[in-house]
């Protein structure tokens, strides 16, 4: 194979770590608790007015720019900094909450947010009066327990279309056209398919279907990010590599990688693992060098993992190294080895990997393939297992 000429810096870099120390300012008691709930009630107030369908926008002012405008809670939360240090502790410790809630659900975070305060502020006042702070924890999370069962119990499940149109017209402040919108992308995708939303150059919104998999691992290293709109890897028409063992030595990736270069191609990889001189190589080069190059574990274990891996090399139309039905070394990586799709999305939780070139009778097959093995199976676990591979193939994407 020719090899073209690619600068690859040594990882061999020694490192100075130089630490400032600062004087900690320490207060106990009643004193700091009351500044940490004062961060708190600032923090909540700014949030609380964004509460529900009627809640009100928030201005925030941006360090370049024009001021934004919102009436998303984690985004109100996430923009608030005090001054005073204590306080500030106090905010921080509500921002974690609207965090945790926007990852977890999606939606809530100011409701999560009012409650927070709620909370702190009662346990702050009965420690104050001499509480067991293990007590009035005990009693909080039996309370929440309690709460979650009344509120399924009282939930209604959606499944019409219409019902989907009326929660999405309430999240998007009772704009009808969005809502409709909304529910056509889920119509068109199904529960479990990937809904996006994208700032589009169109005076009107547009409903598209990407063909595309998502799986639930995110890059290795933060330095592989490379877009200016948050923290996450955009690449268009990449070239994926895909590897059922882990890659330590560089010198086993080279290949692909001068066969990227080439190409004037992004390169992806997704193994079991990318660690030692393979991992830190790709950094020192994604920053020195600007290499277009990224490193994801691949999702899964055992048998979970050599499947997945064998879907994404269909959808693709690449292959998986190191398979045993696969003799191919990587060393040996040829171009028509390495899988290609139009787009790729990597953050710190998920891969979003759209437009693969695979073959249709190739992925058509896969899909049957699954099926008979769902109708094959006696376990339960196979089944539902089998079925989100099966989905993972026929998996779209919607832009709007």
């Amino acid at each position: 194979m020719l090899r073209l000429p690619l600068r690859l810096a040594r990882a061999n870099i020694q490192r100075q770590l130089f630490v400032r120390s600062y004087a900690k300012d320490v207060k106990f008691g009643p004193e700091v608790r009351a500044l940490m709930l004062q961060g708190v009630d600032v923090l909540a107030d700014a949030v609380a007015v964004t509460m529900g369908p009627k809640g009100r926008n928030v201005i925030i002012e941006q360090s370049w720019g024009s001021p934004k405008i919102t009436k998303d809670g984690v985004t109100v939360a996430k923009s608030i900094e005090l001054k005073d240090k204590f306080q500030n502790i106090g905010a921080k410790l509500v921002q974690d909450v609207a965090n945790n809630t926007n990852e977890e659900a999606g939606d809530g975070t100011t409701t999560a947010t009012v409650l927070a305060r709620a909370i702190a502020k009662e346990g702050f006042e009965k420690i104050s009066k001499g509480a067991n702070p293990v007590e009035i924890r005990r009693g909080v999370m039996l309370a929440v327990d309690n709460v979650k069962d009344h509120l399924k119990a009282m939930s209604r499940p959606v499944s019409t279309p219409e019902e989907i149109a009326q929660v999405a017209t309430i999240s998007a402040n009772g704009d009808q056209d969005v809502g409709n919108l909304i529910s056509e992308a889920m119509k068109r995708v199904g529960r479990d398919g990937v809904i996006t939303v994208k700032d589009g150059k169109t005076l009107s919104d547009e409903l598209e279907v990407i063909e595309g998999m998502k799986f639930d691992r995110g890059y290795i290293s933060p330095y592989f990010i490379n877009s200016s709109k948050g923290a996450k890897v955009e690449f268009q028409d990449a070239l994926i590599l895909l590897s059922e063992k882990k890659i330590s030595s560089v010198q086993s990736i080279i290949p692909a990688l001068e066969l990227a270069n080439s190409q004037r191609k992004p390169l992806v990889i997704i193994a079991e693992d990318i660690d030692g001189e393979a991992l830190s190589t790709l950094v020192v080069n994604r920053l020195k060098i600007g290499l277009q190059v990224a490193a994801v574990k691949a999702p899964g274990f055992g048998d979970n993992r050599k499947s997945t891996l064998t879907d994404m090399a269909i959808a693709s139309g690449g292959i998986v190294f190191g398979d045993d039905a696969n003799l191919v070394k990587l060393e040996d990586v040829q171009l028509n080895d390495l899988g290609n799709v139009g787009e790729v999305v990597i953050t710190k939780d998920d891969t979003l990997l759209l437009k693969g070139k695979g073959k249709k009778e190739d992925i058509s097959r896969r899909v049957e393939q699954i099926k008979d093995q769902i109708n094959e199976t006696t376990s339960e676990y196979e089944k539902a297992r089998r079925k989100i591979l099966v989905d993972v193939l026929n998996k779209l994407r919607i832009k709007l």
